[in-house]
């Protein structure tokens, strides 16, 4: 296996009784990547997780982690390895500073001035019992514990839920941090944002399938890019062109007129508005929630 893969998973399938959670799951993740993974909600995405932790086992298809069997092996990977899950449960009568030594011991990693940094960052107070813990404080802690440690690999399970934006940040800014020390991280979201901000590269994954997945431009000719133009002669029979959709008419001013194109289209697209003499041009290229939107928008007309 090339060194430079950290996690790969092949043709993995995990069935729960006669529902068939996963189906053919393949999707690797590199040395020094944040990989994106998401999905709506029942996806798959958490399943998909706990196979790569080794806490259920894949009817068929192979997950390895370093080398490694991630079931077979657990045990040995989990030593490389930092998780935090969406909705963390803690000892109530310990407090939170107890909490993250004891993670950090756990882990054969000791409390450093780094743990004491995060902390701070965080904006956590360390000697409030856990049982006193608003979910965003919960949710710190796990990610104190695990920012604070030094794993090859890091898996992120929805980690931001419960936390404010400013806290968000702090989150992107730590894990940028570890994308540059050549740390590969696993990110799965609803923060579409968040994806965008970090991930390299990005899997969809819808109904226990992977039906997406690249880089934000390897996906970008999936959605279409929004135009604003106005044109000194009336270019309303753009509408005629393949690849052009919503086109919209100004009230105000006839020659300005809005619509979205396929990417393929851009270039037919500029040619007729040039003939048509552009006096100004605006373009919104697609983002990762358009994308996102035509997924659900299939679900619901299903």
């Amino acid at each position: 296996m090339d060194e430079k893969v950290v996690l790969d998973i092949q043709q993995v399938q995990k069935k729960f009784g006669k529902f068939e959670a996963l189906k053919n799951i393949t999707f690797q993740v590199h040395q020094g990547e944040v990989f994106g993974f998401i999905g709506p909600n029942g996806a798959g995405k958490t399943t998909t997780i706990r196979t790569i932790l080794g806490i259920i086992q894949a009817d068929a298809g192979s997950v390895q982690l370093f080398g490694e069997d991630a079931w077979k092996d657990r045990v040995k990977v989990h030593q490389r390895l930092a998780y935090v899950p969406g909705d963390v449960y803690l000892w109530p009568n310990l407090t939170g500073g107890e909490i993250i030594d004891l993670f950090l011991k756990m882990n054969g990693d000791k409390h450093t001035d780094r743990t004491d940094l995060l902390i701070q960052k965080f904006d956590l107070d360390p000697k409030k019992k856990a049982r006193t813990y608003s979910k965003g404080n919960r949710q710190k802690v796990a990610l104190i514990a695990a920012f604070s440690q030094n794993a090859d690999f890091y898996i992120f399970d929805e980690p931001t839920s419960g936390l404010d934006p400013l806290m968000e940040e702090v989150f992107q800014e730590e894990v940028l941090n570890l994308k540059n020390q050549g740390k590969s991280i696993l990110l799965s979201s609803h923060i579409l944002s968040e994806v965008e901000r970090m991930c390299d590269r990005i899997g969809i994954i819808r109904k226990g399938e992977i039906i997406e997945q690249g880089t934000l431009d390897d996906l970008r000719h999936l959605t279409r890019t929004q135009f604003t133009v106005t044109t000194k002669t009336d270019a309303s029979d753009i509408r005629e062109i393949d690849g052009v959709h919503t086109v919209k008419l100004d009230q105000q001013n006839p020659k300005k007129i809005y619509f979205s194109a396929d990417t393929d289209a851009i270039e037919e697209v500029m040619q007729f508005l040039t003939d048509k003499v552009i006096v100004g041009i605006q373009s919104t290229p697609p983002t990762l929630e358009d994308l996102f939107l035509r997924y659900y928008k299939q679900d619901a007309g299903e």
